[in-house]
C-alpha cells in the first residue's frame, strides 16, 4: 500500500474547506503514521500551467507547510484532474513496485481526488479513502459539505473505493 497526498497546495489548502481542521490533521496524522510504518508517501501536485498563478515556482503550487514532502519522497505533477493520467508516470512507477492498494487523500473531492479515484478504479488498483481526509470548496452547484457527503458517503462506497473510518486507516497502516 502506497499514501498518495493530492493536491494539497497552498493555493487551496485553506479555511475555505469543509471541516478544514478536521481534514488537515488526519492527513498529517496518516503521513506521520505511513512514514513511521514505512509506508511509502507518494505526493501530487496540480499544475494550471505558467502565468496562471498555479504552476512550478508560484508560492500558491508549493505543497501546504504541514503536509511538506521529505527529501527522499517521490512528488508527481499533473496538468488534468487524475493523478492516474498516463502523462504523470505515476501507473508506471506504482507498477514496477507492483502496488496494488492506494490510500488518496487531499484536495479537492469533487474534482481532482474523484477523477484519482475513478481512474485509480479502472486500471485494478484498491482504492483506499479515510473519512475526513480529502474536502473541496463551495461552489456554483453544491455546497462544500454536500459535496464532500455526496461522493465520500454515497458515489465511491461499493462502486470506486473503500471509504472507511481514520480509525481503519490507522489500522491499516500500522498493519
Amino acid at each position: 500500500m502506497v499514501l498518495l497526498v493530492v493536491d494539497t497546495q497552498k493555493g487551496i489548502t485553506d479555511s475555505r474547506l469543509y471541516e478544514f481542521e478536521k481534514v488537515t490533521a488526519n492527513i498529517k496524522l496518516l503521513i506521520a503514521k505511513a512514514r513511521e510504518n514505512n509506508i511509502e508517501v507518494i505526493f501530487v501536485q496540480h499544475d494550471d500551467g505558467p502565468g496562471s498563478g498555479f504552476s512550478k515556482g508560484d508560492e500558491e503550487f508549493e505543497i501546504y507547510e504541514e503536509f511538506a514532502p521529505q527529501k527522499d519522497e517521490k512528488i508527481f505533477y499533473k496538468s488534468v484532474n487524475s493523478a492516474f493520467n498516463p502523462s504523470t508516470g505515476l501507473t508506471k512507477y506504482l507498477s514496477a513496485k507492483n502496488e496494488k492498494q492506494i490510500m488518496v487523500v487531499g484536495l479537492q473531492t469533487d474534482f481532482c481526488i474523484d477523477a484519482t479515484v475513478k481512474s485509480g478504479f479502472e486500471q485494478g488498483y484498491q482504492m483506499i479513502v479515510p473519512a475526513y481526509a480529502n474536502s473541496t470548496r463551495d461552489n456554483s452547484y453544491f455546497s462544500k459539505e454536500t459535496a464532500y457527503h455526496f461522493y465520500n458517503d454515497f458515489m465511491w462506497p461499493k462502486r470506486y473505493a473503500k471509504c472507511i473510518s481514520m480509525d481503519e486507516a490507522i489500522k491499516l497502516i500500522v498493519g
